[in-house]
């Protein structure tokens, strides 16, 4: 379908509009770079329409301006429930992306003043790099599902967006130095672990071949012809080549590769589409092609006046009046070229009855085992729909069972060696209003750390936009280092992410296997979210599910069953925050219950950590009423925590109780130990919880501050 639509396009929309339109974004693109007024123009350069110190990025405008003209004509055609997306992997690409949403009159309807006008146009120009949308890609520039800032997960986000999307073809743009990722690399790859795993959509990649990189000459470059093909061909891709300055040759070739492009999981070959362009193409002569070109190739124009006489040629170059006409619009001749302006409704999943809906998961899980109760949970989620499951390979160890009746694996849960391929496709899967769970150890979540907090940046961009929320990002981190050896012993992923202080972060501490259903069931029903669930598969020990409800709407309760009745401070507070520490805890109130009868107890189990953030700075961190009502003013608080003690004392800020808070959890042994002597390491071994309780009990209470 993709390529009969290309085809046709290309007999009815002339290669001259087409050249036009990247005549015109490659103009636009210089002018945001360089020009602070002038910019049809309507009078002779002068220094003044200069900006004094240019910022941006002209290298890669060049070859994505191209291929989003040739992609124009087929953007305009697509018919009704068929959807087309366009994913940039150069971050970088910010005056290409501003560039056709201002063309199309995309960019006035989210943003009047940089409507089709002469006032929008030169507020355009003058505003890049912009403030308030950004210099680079972002939510705030219309279209866009992906943002920049960290090379690599374009393709595998693409990936993302067309599982279970038959209807809709990503095509992604990636530069030849995002091919030296290790995530660029595993995504050509990778996409045989898709073989198989339902009714899918197509994924066009176009490799950018402009021979650099930042700073040099990219590796891909540096392969001969025969060696490219080679590689591609290796990997399970047929490469079709095009000369980027060649439109009508581009525009064939695209044909040709749409073609060839398979629906993504079906075996045999798929096309890529290999454009060859000099990075930085059109600049002046000297500069073209080499690695000054990454930014603004001339630096000083406004004060250097042979760089003046480059910028003011380079400009007219384009004829610029040709292209637009004097109230910013562009000429007739472009528009058979150019897509028009449709706003579509943003998708937006149903989040109605999350606790009530969650507290009955629990109370069906109720003393059952970690593995029945997340994979049940797991499969009822799939049965409803557009729900997958993402591992490295990691689900039968997490005692994740998501095969069928006959051992095979489920279509929807998808295993690939890779962590970044995990998230970015649950990132494209998400970004196009789905739910998604990947499911990883906890020691190696980490090496995602700066994808989750790049889509967490996307995601506030999408809010302050005012966009319609999406569905959640959710990790399950489970075969926790509690139980594992040395190298497989890291629960940092929580600490940095914390540290981020992004207000839709959760970091749940479910208590036992029934609260750790609820919590997913939870989590994925949710909006606009990034909950990590924390959770340890050997967990067996179960709680009373009273109160539940409470855990969930608020992320904290006090465990009645442990705890004395009656007003004022008890005598030592316990607190737990997961199942490991619920275990040794609850096991320490019972024998003080038993052994000390008259010491007052109070029990708290934390299952959002972020309940605990100081007032004001995350919407779940408890009020100073409700602090104070769980962890009073005088009595010692034993914290025990899944993860890194400093996660808690960071989050309680300046309300941090001082010394009347012990706060234990894990540290790193430095060398291979065994459990039991990781627990006493650690303090919470049985006789080490005993002697520290019965040691803060014993020692005299503070004076409350007044």
């Amino acid at each position: 379908m993709w390529a009969d639509l290309a085809r046709h396009t290309n007999r009815l929309v002339p290669d001259a509009s087409v050249a036009a339109v990247a005549d015109a974004l490659d103009y636009l693109c210089l002018a945001q770079l360089y020009l602070s007024d002038n910019p049809l123009p309507t009078r002779p350069l002068a220094p003044a329409d200069i900006k004094p110190r240019p910022a941006g990025h002209w290298g890669v405008c060049p070859p994505v301006n191209r291929m989003l003209a040739a992609l124009g004509p087929l953007q305009a055609a697509v018919p009704d429930g068929y959807e087309l997306h366009v994913l940039h992997g150069a971050g970088h690409a910010g005056p290409s992306a501003l560039a056709p949403a201002y063309l199309t009159g995309r960019l006035g309807n989210a943003h009047p003043g940089l409507s089709q006008s002469e006032a929008g146009l030169r507020e355009l120009v003058s505003g890049f790099p912009r403030a308030d949308i950004g210099g680079e890609i972002t939510p705030m520039i219309p279209g866009h599902l992906h943002t920049g800032g960290q090379l690599g997960p374009a393709l595998a986000i693409g990936q993302g967006t067309v599982l279970d999307a038959p209807h809709r073809l990503s095509v992604v743009l990636i530069g030849d130095g995002e091919c030296e990722t290790g995530t660029t690399a595993a995504s050509w790859l990778a996409t045989r672990a898709l073989h198989g795993t339902g009714d899918h959509g197509t994924v066009l990649p176009v490799v950018l071949l402009n021979g650099l990189r930042m700073g040099g000459p990219s590796v891909l470059s540096m392969l001969s012809s025969s060696e490219l093909t080679a590689y591609f061909t290796g990997l399970g891709h047929r490469p079709v080549y095009s000369d980027g300055l060649n439109i009508a040759q581009l525009r064939q070739a695209l044909a040709e590769a749409l073609d060839a492009a398979q629906p993504l999981g079906i075996p045999g070959p798929s096309s890529v589409l290999v454009v060859t362009l000099d990075k930085g193409h059109g600049a002046p002569a000297p500069l073209a092609g080499t690695p000054a070109v990454h930014k603004t190739p001339l630096r000083d124009p406004a004060g250097v006046p042979a760089e003046f006489d480059a910028l003011a040629v380079w400009l007219t170059s384009y004829q610029p009046d040709q292209l637009l006409t004097s109230s910013g619009r562009p000429r007739p001749h472009l528009l058979p070229a150019l897509p028009l302006s449709r706003t579509k409704p943003d998708r937006i999943a149903a989040s109605r009855g999350c606790v009530a809906a969650s507290a009955q998961v629990a109370v069906h899980a109720a003393g059952l085992p970690f593995a029945k109760v997340v994979s049940e949970v797991l499969r009822t989620l799939a049965e409803r729909g557009a729900f997958r499951v993402f591992s490295p390979d990691e689900l039968a160890s997490n005692r994740l069972d998501l095969t069928d009746e006959y051992g095979r694996p489920a279509p929807w849960a998808v295993e690939v060696l890779s962590e970044e391929l995990c998230h970015a496709w649950a990132q494209g899967y998400t970004e196009t209003g789905r739910h998604a769970l990947v499911a990883t150890y906890e020691a190696f979540a980490p090496i995602t750390l700066s994808l989750i907090q790049q889509q967490l940046k996307h995601r506030s961009v999408r809010r302050h936009a005012g966009l319609a929320p999406l569905p959640s990002l959710v990790y399950l981190l489970t075969s926790l280092g509690w139980h594992n050896t040395l190298t497989h012993q890291n629960p940092s992923l929580t600490t940095a992410l914390l540290a981020g202080g992004d207000p839709t972060l959760h970091v749940l501490t479910p208590a036992d296997p029934a609260r750790t259903a609820a919590a997913l069931a939870f989590a994925l029903r949710k909006l606009d979210r990034c909950t990590i669930v924390v959770a340890d598969k050997h967990s067996t020990v179960h709680q009373p599910l009273e109160t539940l409800d409470e855990e969930l709407r608020h992320g904290i309760a006090i465990w009645p069953h442990l705890t004395h009745p009656g007003p004022g401070d008890p005598d030592l507070i316990l607190a737990s925050a997961g199942d490991l520490p619920a275990e040794a805890l609850t096991t320490l109130a019972r024998r003080l219950r038993t052994e000390r009868p008259g010491l007052r107890l109070r029990y708290i189990h934390v299952h959002d950590l972020t309940a605990l953030a100081e007032d004001g700075t995350h919407p779940l961190a408890l009020a100073p009423d409700a602090f104070a009502h769980h962890f009073g003013t005088r009595a010692p608080i034993l914290l025990a925590t899944i993860g890194n003690p400093a996660d808690i004392h960071a989050l309680l800020g300046r309300r941090h109780p001082g010394s009347r808070l012990t706060v234990l959890g894990y540290r790193d042994p430095g060398r291979p130990v065994s459990q039991e002597h990781l627990r006493r390491l650690c303090g919470l071994d049985d006789a080490g919880l005993w002697q520290l309780a019965i040691a803060l009990t014993d020692t005299p209470k503070e004076t409350p501050v007044p």
